[in-house]
């Protein structure tokens, strides 16, 4: 567990704050461009952990900073926002994620970065990282908001832009636009700015995108059809699921396995047997018994709880980010998974 210390608040467009963090200790986590910093409260009755993406880059000399939006309803974003202070302590584990930038300072490739609102946090580290490590790489950024009033980090991106004008190319897109083709991201409009930028080949280039589920889904699906492999496309959801369930799909009858199994837990050298009864989840039955597995945003989308199935089975109510080779292989995602047979076997 880390103690971070806010040195600086930001205020930002779009209802963001910006927290500069330092260690207490002057023990800084190390994390890669693109991974998240998870926050650790203590609530009423239960541990509460918020994720939050690295704005900052590792390798830029700047304050390690996260971007905070406020959520309505959200107790984690309103705290943040309206009851932390410049000197507060705030304690977090190491940074995770699998949205991570690898770097290869001699590969020449085009890096296309598609960002949406606040979805930019993670990008932005991404972007800086692969400037200032790469030497050939050419970057597009494709950045969505409402208006350029609206737009986090604005100027600093312009400025990034101006010190790499060679390598840095950023496509704003502005719903308030009077152009009605360049408002909103659509897929003739991918399909169009790929044309444009894409100077390397299909094979030489990748893709990160962040921002709602259906503007990533819209991403994936119009590289998918251009003919890119699904390995070059990377994604990082920041909404929860459930704060998008479709209401036709929500009102479908589906059957449901209610019976309980028991599994066998084996972590950190130590082996526990539990029984999972419907409808709790491995973690909730884990986090009952004070076994402290790492876990973060509970809804499937950071990859913090994955594990291995050994032995049996395990059924997942949403999966965001294990690929289809990582599902074969046996990992899981503990956060909303389910047993399926006795004698689950899940290790770390």
């Amino acid at each position: 567990m880390f103690k971070l210390q806010i040195d600086k608040i930001i205020n930002q467009p779009g209802d963001n704050i910006t927290l500069q963090l330092m260690p207490v200790d002057g023990n800084y986590p190390k994390y890669l461009a693109g991974q998240f910093l998870s926050l650790v409260f203590e609530g009423k009755h239960k541990e509460i952990r918020r994720s939050y993406s690295f704005n900052s880059s590792p390798d830029v000399d700047e304050p390690l900073s996260i971007t905070v939006k406020r959520v309505e309803n959200g107790e984690i974003s309103r705290l943040l926002h309206h009851k932390t202070a410049v000197g507060d302590v705030l304690n977090a584990l190491a940074p995770q994620g699998m949205f991570s930038y690898q770097i290869d300072e001699h590969l020449e490739r085009d890096v296309f970065l598609f960002a949406a609102g606040v979805g930019i946090t993670p990008l932005f580290s991404i972007l800086k990282t692969a400037l200032v490590l790469e030497k050939t790489s050419k970057i597009t950024l494709v950045y969505s908001n409402r208006s350029k009033e609206n737009t986090l980090f604005y100027d600093e991106l312009v400025d990034w832009q101006e010190k790499y004008p060679d390598r840095l190319k950023i496509v704003w897109v502005f719903s308030n636009s009077k152009n009605l083709l360049t408002a909103r991201l659509n897929k003739f409009y991918i399909i169009k700015l790929l044309k444009e930028n894409l100077l390397l080949g299909n094979n030489n280039a990748i893709f990160y995108t962040c921002g709602p589920i259906i503007y990533m889904d819209l991403c994936r699906i119009t590289l998918l059809g251009m003919g890119f492999d699904i390995s070059q496309i990377k994604r990082e959801t920041f909404v929860l699921p459930e704060d998008e369930v479709d209401e036709d799909d929500a009102s479908e009858a589906k059957e449901t396995d209610k019976n309980t199994y028991s599994i066998i837990l084996n972590f950190q050298g130590e082996t526990y047997n539990l029984d999972i009864p419907w409808p709790k989840r491995i973690l909730d039955v884990a986090l009952e018994h004070k076994i402290k597995i790492p876990y973060s945003c509970q809804s499937g989308v950071c990859s913090t709880c994955a594990a291995y199935c050994t032995k049996g089975g395990v059924r997942m109510d949403y999966n965001e980010v294990l690929t289809d080779d990582e599902l074969a292989s046996g990992r899981v995602l503990v956060c909303t998974g389910h047993p399926t047979e006795n004698g689950t076997t899940i290790e770390w």
